[in-house]
């Protein structure tokens, strides 16, 4: 029984450089029960197709063609009305950023208890109960104190569980899952996972995954349509897709994922970018990245066309194509200019964060010890990585080294970066170490100002902490950085609201790469970015590394990039370091029990198509 059926939706985008057609004639089918999945690089079209089935798009855009039929509603015919009442009761959504899409001045309890009495009858005790419940589905820690707890006092990945509890309030017939698990460690997120699983067996719920998570898709979906450039370039049965990916970007993609045997080599990244969706097409849309292109390829429009009952491709290789691999040339290893020098950079010793959490006017304050007694050292040309739950206080120690914490939060301990230490250092000081040490941050959407065009965020600073560097310089440097994140240069005169998740990101890292620090704080670098801009990413940073001798401190939940890129390995685990070596010996045989119920749940490629 088809439970969602999407026909010949197109939405055009009114940006800068013209109408753009983010979403060019998109033609699926969900049935009860499944899940497909939406994947492709971002920038491709895939959250405003999201908005558009909710008919949530903003102002610039406009939905000019198509059908989407719930069941047998047309939900394109009903009144604005009639639209909030099929909203979070038929089909709802889990949004890609849960930060900006929460509402800052309620609480999280009042904000699932706003879907709940709108779908539902239950009496206010009733809905208390059932919200406090959701939030335990999706394993909020002390669901009954985060109830009155509001959006700023939460981590990335606990927003994330309070979003994926708001969509599944009211129990809708279909769920569109934005990156449902982006923010999320790899506990969590199996959790959240099957929870997902367990609710679309119990109530045949259909459910709209897009990712850029391929080993998510791998476990979850049933079908798999690969997006590219506001068109559907692959769909499949899922098993079928990673058996036999014929088009030559899903090949490329399944070729860009990162892990221990690829250490020390370069990912197979996808040259170049999507193109301008303003952009008039009349041929291939992935023609001129596509190493397999013909003259006909650049000539004209390629259809769809069926390589079996339940595959098609839109590509006129398709058939051969899907028997190989391209034909890439071998990746070889890149000499490491930095190889015998691994001096320390920085120590950090009996490290420990105290929040104050405050307190009514009868009551003492509470305090909260995020972090307590860590100890470890980054050295030149190496990467630490730090991996743990949502909430472990991962992100609190990157944010405490740059003082960037704040002013009810007590840090304790040492932190020696070139023999000072940045917890004792004055203002002035403290701002010249800066020029050493930069962060990304997890939530690019929250950390770039919505008021400055990209050149002005990348700039800033530059010209605060490099006040040496000319205009010309600092364009060309920013030039260069757009590239190398995989952006256009006329990104430097847009604004970050015209951008996707994915693309902020990049934004994001190209900043804290500006200034040309020895370390860098990163945190969750990769999360919100499709497997080809990751590849892209961690290539930068390993020749960054290489080359410069800069040296990361990577918190992250993503396996895979621990396996390609760190070399020493911290798992935390309620505040403190449960265990710590050699990344590869720790991934390997892992000691703590923490450290192997988290190994355990990272979700896996099937790699039989290889």
């Amino acid at each position: 029984m088809q439970q969602m059926n999407v026909q010949n939706l197109m939405v055009e985008l009114q940006t800068e450089m013209g109408m753009a057609r983010a979403v060019d004639a998109l033609n699926l089918t969900i049935q009860r029960g499944q899940t497909f999945a939406l994947v492709g690089e971002s920038g491709c079209g895939k959250s405003m197709t999201a908005l558009a089935l909710l008919r949530l798009l903003p102002d610039n855009a406009l939905i000019q063609n198509g059908q989407v039929h719930v069941k047998e509603t047309d939900i394109f015919q009903l009144s604005e009305v009639e639209m909030r009442r099929v909203r979070g009761r038929r089909i709802s959504i889990i949004f890609q950023e849960p930060s900006s899409s929460l509402n800052p001045v309620m609480t999280i309890g009042d904000q699932i208890l706003e879907v709940i009495g709108e779908h539902t009858n239950l009496n206010r005790a009733e809905a208390k109960a059932s919200a406090i419940e959701w939030l335990v589905k999706v394993g909020l820690p002390e669901p009954e104190r985060r109830f009155n707890n509001y959006p700023f006092e939460l981590s990335g990945g606990q927003l994330q569980r309070v979003m994926i509890a708001i969509a599944l309030a009211a129990e809708p017939d279909v769920l569109i899952a934005d990156e449902p698990t982006t923010a999320l460690d790899v506990t969590i997120q199996a959790q959240v996972l099957a929870l997902l699983k367990s609710l679309q067996a119990e109530r045949g719920m259909a459910m709209l995954l897009i990712t850029h998570d391929l080993a998510v898709v791998s476990g979850m979906a049933d079908q798999v349509a690969l997006m590219y450039a506001g068109q559907i370039v692959e769909v499949a049965a899922a098993a079928d897709f990673f058996l036999r990916p014929s088009h030559p970007y899903a090949k490329l993609l399944l070729q860009a994922l990162p892990g221990a045997d690829l250490r020390g080599r370069q990912l197979a990244a996808i040259q170049g970018t999507v193109p301008p969706l303003a952009h008039e097409f009349k041929a291939c849309r992935f023609s001129l990245r596509c190493p397999y292109q013909e003259p006909h390829c650049l000539d004209q429009p390629i259809a769809m066309q069926s390589i079996s009952a339940t595959h098609q491709v839109r590509c006129i290789r398709a058939n051969e194509i899907s028997l190989q691999f391209l034909g890439l040339p071998p990746m070889s290893a890149r000499p490491n200019a930095f190889s015998t020098d691994h001096s320390l950079l920085l120590s950090v010793r009996d490290l420990s964060v105290t929040y104050d959490l405050g307190g009514g006017f009868f009551s003492q304050h509470q305090k909260f010890e995020a972090v307590r007694h860590v100890n470890f050292d980054i050295h030149k040309g190496q990467t630490l990585a730090l991996v743990g739950e949502s909430g472990c206080g991962k992100t609190t120690i990157g944010k405490a080294l740059l003082q960037l914490l704040a002013p009810q939060t007590r840090v304790q301990g040492q932190a020696i970066l070139h023999g000072q230490d940045l917890f004792q250092l004055n203002r002035q000081d403290l701002s010249e170490a800066r020029k050493h040490i930069q962060i990304i941050f997890q939530n690019p959407f929250a950390s770039l100002n919505p008021r400055m065009r990209v050149h002005e965020i990348l700039e800033e600073g530059m010209k605060s902490l490099h006040p040496e560097w000319n205009a010309e310089k600092r364009r060309a440097d920013l030039e260069l950085l757009l590239s190398q994140v995989g952006l256009r240069t006329d990104a430097l005169e847009r604004y970050p609201h015209e951008f996707s998740g994915g693309q902020r990101q990049r934004i994001a890292i190209a900043r804290a790469l500006a200034v040309k620090p020895k370390l860098i704080i990163c945190d969750e670098p990769t999360s919100a970015l499709d497997v080809s801009v990751q590849a892209q990413i961690l290539n930068l940073l390993k020749e960054l590394q290489d080359d410069l001798g800069v040296s990361y401190l990577f918190v992250t939940h993503n396996m895979g990039v621990v396996s390609y890129l760190a070399d020493q390995l911290a798992v935390m685990h309620e505040g403190q370091i449960v265990e710590m070596g050699l990344a590869e010996e720790i991934l390997n045989n892992p000691k703590d029990v923490y450290t192997k119920e988290l190994l355990f749940s990272v979700p896996k490629l099937n790699q039989s198509w290889a």
